[in-house]
């Protein structure tokens, strides 16, 4: 095996460079070497293309992107029991120290030594092998291929969204964005029992995406108020619950107001701001739940175990490809091309 591997290396914003770097070596006996075949384009990662920061979060040297991973075991630890070389894996981008306060309580997610894919200084997986903890690696069963296991990190995501706001049977629920992390909520939603789903974007044809995979009514909110429609459209009550998959203080505040009274408001999107104004008045004469999310918890297998149910599409998903010798290119297409894009894949080797 070679010395070097290829990786897509992001200097600074819209300077994304294919590199030879040192390839990827295991380091200890319970890590795995995987052969990178398919990494999804995330948000994340086109924030840090586009501006060279998300928020507050920099980077002062140079570093791989990309963190929506499947791929193909080649190499284990002496010590790993729970991949064997040849088994085709979606990896969970990020490990946690596993002795802090919060890994302890169960909430690794919150871990402040986790360790992230293209999280700066960490480089990500947009390259052609990657060295992990091999507990943070989950076979992919069949008939779930490379790309189904990239898409298993944004799911993930999906996930547990619907499970911090505990969705259920018959529930009616507002998704508040239609982009790829909106229709994984969706669905999510609809194999939960949730009814009805009502989603919110200004793409038409992200819009009729989320029609097609099982959206109730779909609301563009360039052509008529949503918050009128969905109110409308509840008898005035609003839903018991709103995952808001914007990040930006219209929405937010929005979701707040689309809501029923004692009813759940999930917060998915982040944006560049770290600050925004709500009612806190009404949230609390409304007494409104209101969750935060940072990533996700113990969701790769129930997200594996939705699409090989075929209770979750993620193959119709996948609206663009690229080889990983494309991806400046393909940065700037997902950039530039919003509403074209679902969910782009660079396909690696």
């Amino acid at each position: 095996m070679a010395e070097t591997m290829k990786a897509a290396m992001l200097h600074k914003a819209r300077d994304l460079r294919i590199e030879e770097v040192p390839r990827a070596r295991i380091t200890g006996a319970e890590q795995a070497l995987v052969q990178v075949e398919a990494v999804g384009i995330c948000g994340s990662d086109v924030h840090y293309w586009a501006e060279g920061r998300i928020g507050s979060k920099t980077f002062s040297q140079p570093f791989i992107l990309g963190h929506e991973t499947g791929g193909t075991v080649l190499e284990v630890g002496k010590a790993v029991t729970n991949v064997k070389p040849g088994d085709r894996v979606a990896i969970e981008p990020g490990y946690p120290d596993r002795t802090c306060r919060y890994c302890r309580a169960g909430h690794y997610n919150l871990c402040p030594e986790m360790t992230f894919l293209a999280d700066p200084p960490v480089d990500g997986s947009l390259c052609e092998y990657v060295a992990w903890p091999a507990d943070y690696l989950f076979p992919l069963p069949e008939p779930l291929d490379v790309e189904a296991g990239a898409m298993m990190e944004p799911l993930a995501v999906g996930v547990y969204a619907n499970r911090q706001v505990r969705v259920g049977p018959g529930e009616s629920v507002a998704v508040i964005g239609a982009g790829p992390i909106g229709l994984l909520c969706l669905q999510v939603a609809r194999a939960s029992g949730a009814y009805p789903v009502y989603v919110v974007d200004v793409v038409p044809s992200r819009l009729e995406h989320a029609r097609r995979l099982g959206a109730t009514e779909v609301i563009h909110a360039g052509e008529r108020d949503a918050l009128e429609a969905v109110r409308g459209a509840t008898e005035g009550w609003g839903v018991d619950v709103v995952i808001e998959c914007v990040g930006i203080e219209g929405t937010v505040n929005q979701a707040l107001y689309m809501v029923r009274r004692g009813g759940r408001v999930q917060l998915v999107g982040m944006s560049a701001a770290t600050l925004a104004s709500f009612p806190a008045w009404d949230v609390i004469l409304n007494e409104l739940e209101i969750h935060g999310q940072f990533r996700y918890v113990n969701c790769y297998p129930p997200a594996i175990a939705l699409v090989q149910s075929g209770a979750v599409d993620v193959a119709s998903m996948v609206t663009q490809r690229w080889a990983l010798e494309e991806a400046p290119e393909a940065f700037a297409f997902v950039h530039e091309h919003r509403a074209e894009v679902v969910k782009g894949v660079v396909r690696v080797g």
